[in-house]
């Protein structure tokens, strides 16, 4: 069965990889609780192609 709740998957995408040309993209899938976060999320996370800790924005 599945789980009922407030609980739902979000998909965050670098903001600066997106803005700075080069190809390819970071995303990372996580989930949060849409009760206490109503709000995009913004999370510091690696970005292997960069090669460094960048913002990572919530989509869609």
């Amino acid at each position: 069965m599945a789980k009922k709740g407030n609980r739902v998957q979000v998909i965050l995408e670098c903001t600066e990889h997106k803005n700075s040309g080069l190809s390819g993209t970071s995303r990372y899938i996580t989930t949060k609780n849409k009760k206490n976060t109503p709000d995009r999320l913004e999370i510091k996370k690696f970005n292997p192609i960069m090669k460094k800790n960048t913002i990572h924005k919530e989509i869609k």
